[in-house]
């Protein structure tokens, strides 16, 4: 009996105190102030697990208190800033895992973990109702771009030796669930903020062990907005990006799946998302 499971990526943006830019407008990007936003997020889309990233301590802890007043409640996997939230009405804890990537990288010079942020969990979950199992996983990695000619050398958000990082960490995650996949013999759903796109080496890497992005694979719709827009300390802005979906950075990926129980992938970006953050959640509808 196939059980169709909704796994979704999210991105809520680490920023616990409200900025100057936003306060002289009178708004608030507080976590306090954002979390509602997220809730509504959940509410409409009701996710059985979600896979965060950038997720705070303050902010883990007030997405658990408002889920108390909620319809469906979710239970906490903690992972610092990459938590499992699922369903437990819905789904059993099986095993877990946790990884911070490390901040040095031989032959490779500075840090590429700043805040301990980039790291991975994972959860092996079974289904109550069918008893079915399935491995599901987040990530974040590095976020710098490569610089590329004079122009970028020394400007903040580009360092030498990003994308062999992420290539590195994004390794990293991929042996470890070959392990837990031929531990456990379920499907492996691969989800996370990747800070690269689709033909990156890194994501060329995830597709020759075996990992199928879920946009090719999906037999219902397949999503092709890149589900971001400018949301940060000095502000935000009411529009979304209109770029190829190759130029995500958002990703979901699945490796051990039956053929066509990938049904959906998709993005969600309501209009009142705007100041919540700057990433858009993605998630997938699977039959298992």
């Amino acid at each position: 009996m196939a059980d169709r499971i909704r796994l979704m990526t999210h991105n809520v943006w680490n920023r616990d105190v409200n900025a100057p830019a936003w306060e002289e407008r009178g708004e608030d990007c507080s976590a306090p102030a954002r979390v509602d936003g997220l809730l509504r997020v959940y509410r409409e889309t009701l996710p059985d697990v979600i896979g965060g990233q950038e997720v705070s301590a303050l902010m883990a802890d007030l997405l658990m208190e408002g889920f108390r007043e909620e319809r469906v409640r979710y239970t906490l996997i903690w992972g610092r800033f990459t938590p499992i939230l699922y369903r437990a009405d819905r789904l059993e804890l099986i095993d877990s895992a946790f990884f911070t990537y490390p901040e040095r990288m031989d032959g490779l010079e500075g840090s590429f973990n700043d805040v301990k942020s980039k790291a991975w969990s994972l959860g092996v979950f079974r289904v109550k109702k069918t008893g079915k199992t399935f491995l599901f996983a987040t990530t974040h990695l590095w976020w710098k771009k490569e610089p590329v000619g004079e122009a970028c050398a020394g400007k903040s958000g580009y360092q030498a030796g990003s994308d062999e990082a992420r290539e590195r960490q994004i390794a990293m995650l991929v042996e470890t669930l070959k392990e837990y996949h031929e531990k456990y013999a379920c499907p492996v759903i691969m989800v996370g903020d990747m800070n690269t796109s689709y033909n990156s080496k890194a994501m060329e890497y995830v597709r020759k062990n075996g990992f199928r992005h879920a946009h090719d694979v999906a037999t219902e719709y397949a999503e092709e907005a890149v589900g971001y827009h400018y949301c940060f300390p000095a502000g935000y802005e009411t529009r979304y990006y209109d770029r190829p979906f190759e130029t995500a950075i958002d990703h979901i990926y699945v490796m051990g799946e039956r053929e066509g129980s990938v049904k959906r992938f998709e993005r969600y970006s309501p209009d009142y998302y705007f100041p919540i953050s700057d990433h858009s959640p993605a998630y997938i509808d699977m039959e298992l």
